[in-house]
């Protein structure tokens, strides 16, 4: 049978953080910041309190918005010139659907060469984009390393430029704002053929940040709004921390979170119904000593199983992370917490789980562990599937035929299953100690360094056709001319034309 889900509440439970957070957002609502947003929750029913900026959101308005959004949607790849297979690559989200991406920003990395701590530069970006796309089982790459030598201003058309021309994968950012989201999908639609096109095949995942305690973020909202005008999926991603911007307890944080998430999606619908959404959570504890952040907490474990319950609820696809560590060396720390933290969001059906190659909270990157954390994944993907029993798996009439003696590995049955039936690592030495030390000694992390340098050297860059490659190159100039003060201006209401996206 497949491995059972790993659910840490009742149904029962699960009725009263739904009606806890229905409580929330009808009595105490949320803070939104900005007035077109609170103008569009104001036309569809909520009550709206403009000297405080809350909104109060019934019931029923929720439930509508919940059954707006598709419980299941498929993100692609890059349209190239190239090949069959790059124009193929889809990972559908949602269901029984089990899929991995990359994590955070880090502003600094180990070094491959060194092994020495520096900070990132856009070269670590384009190297970072082609691992993924050479990884089995890590399919989407996030905007996961933040580049210090790029100016504010162009680093996300500077990153879009870079995965298409290094990935056949699907990409994805946050909602930064008016204008360089607007920039951000205007250039998904030169790669996707035009916004129609866009839409029929979105290949971006907005990650929209949600700001604890209930607050919808001017910033984030704007980017929700065009990332959905373009068709393009968005994570609602909150990151509560229990004893800090939520309640201590986990059950708090849930309703506050629920309540705050099903906020974000209610005005992703009400905006453009049938939006894909994923019910999404980064959420964690307080270190209590310090007031910091423990993302590698075995309590993110338990919070990501219970949002991941949630969202079955609501009958949404769930992102989240997972391998987060709070150590800051690839060490045995770093492999406790990154375990603790993906089984449980694998076992509990979490969709899309963003788990690759960060320590340090997420602010630290490791190419290396990146690689590994893809074999993690591959591990994880296994224990998920259980034990399969028929006649075939029993072999009743194979143990019956060896009987006493003999052994098993020259028979056909074998050599027939044991790849479907065996998850067999790339990176893990299993060789007896002396064929290990004959071989070189090598670690598991030897190995993963060796497969960065391996998939780095083999990778080709992509070959956009002419006219893609010509008007994406012209749009990423334009970014890069453009005075800061643009920016600045976009944010005011009156220089944003809503009509014209």
């Amino acid at each position: 049978m497949k491995t059972a889900r790993f659910e840490v509440l009742s149904s029962g439970e699960i009725d009263r953080i739904h009606a806890a957070s229905m409580d929330v957002l009808d009595t105490t609502g949320v803070q939104v910041d900005w007035k077109p947003a609170r103008d569009l929750f104001r036309e569809a029913g909520a009550r709206i309190d403009d000297a405080t900026n809350s909104v109060r959101i019934p019931e029923k308005l929720v439930r509508w918005a919940v059954d707006q959004a598709p419980s299941q949607f498929r993100l692609h790849g890059p349209r190239m010139k190239s090949t069959e297979q790059d124009a193929a690559f889809y990972m559908d989200v949602g269901g029984d659907n089990v899929c991995f991406a990359g994590l955070g920003t880090p502003t600094h990395i180990i070094d491959g060469e060194s092994g020495q701590r520096r900070e990132t530069i856009m070269t670590d970006v384009v190297r970072h984009i082609q691992l993924i796309s050479g990884c089995q089982h890590i399919h989407n790459s996030q905007m996961d390393i933040w580049p210090n030598d790029v100016p504010m201003t162009t680093i996300h058309s500077e990153a879009i430029w870079a995965w298409a021309h290094n990935s056949h994968k699907s990409f994805g950012m946050g909602c930064y704002g008016y204008l360089p989201t607007l920039d951000m999908m205007r250039m998904m639609a030169i790669v996707a053929g035009g916004k129609a096109e866009a839409r029929r095949r979105p290949s971006f995942l907005a990650i929209c940040s949600v700001n604890s305690p209930l607050q919808m973020i001017q910033m984030q909202l704007e980017g929700l709004l065009i990332c959905a005008d373009y068709g393009q999926p968005l994570a609602m991603s909150p990151e509560a921390i229990a004893g800090a911007t939520a309640p201590v307890t986990l059950a708090g944080l849930l309703v506050q979170q629920n309540a705050n998430i099903l906020a974000h999606i209610t005005l992703a619908q009400i905006f453009r119904p049938g939006t894909p959404v994923l019910y999404g959570t980064v959420s964690t504890i307080a270190n209590m000593r310090t007031g910091t952040v423990a993302l590698g907490a075995v309590e993110t474990g338990l919070i990501t199983a219970g949002a991941a319950q949630l969202a079955r609820f609501y009958g949404l696809p769930c992102r989240s992370v997972g391998a987060v560590t709070e150590s800051k060396a690839e060490d045995l720390q770093a492999g406790m917490e990154r375990t603790s933290t993906l089984l449980p969001a694998v076992l509990a059906g979490v969709n899309l789980i963003t788990c690759g190659g960060t320590l340090d909270g997420t602010m630290l990157e490791s190419d290396a562990l990146l690689v590994l954390d893809d074999e993690l994944c591959g591990a994880a993907l296994r224990m998920a599937r259980g034990i399969e029993v028929d006649e075939g798996t029993l072999a009743l009439d194979l143990i019956q035929k060896i009987g006493f003696s003999g052994n098993y590995l020259a028979e056909p049955h074998t050599v027939r299953r044991f790849r479907q039936e065996h998850y067999i690592p790339a990176l893990l030495p299993r060789e007896p100690y002396a064929a290990w030390v004959e071989s070189g000694s090598r670690s598991a992390l030897d190995h993963a360094r060796i497969r960065v340098r391996e998939i780095l050297d083999s990778h080709q860059p992509r070959a956009l056709d002419p006219a893609m490659e010509q008007d994406l190159g012209g749009y990423r100039q334009m970014v890069a001319q453009r005075p800061l003060e643009d920016f600045y201006l976009h944010e005011m209401e009156d220089k944003q034309d809503w009509d014209a996206l």
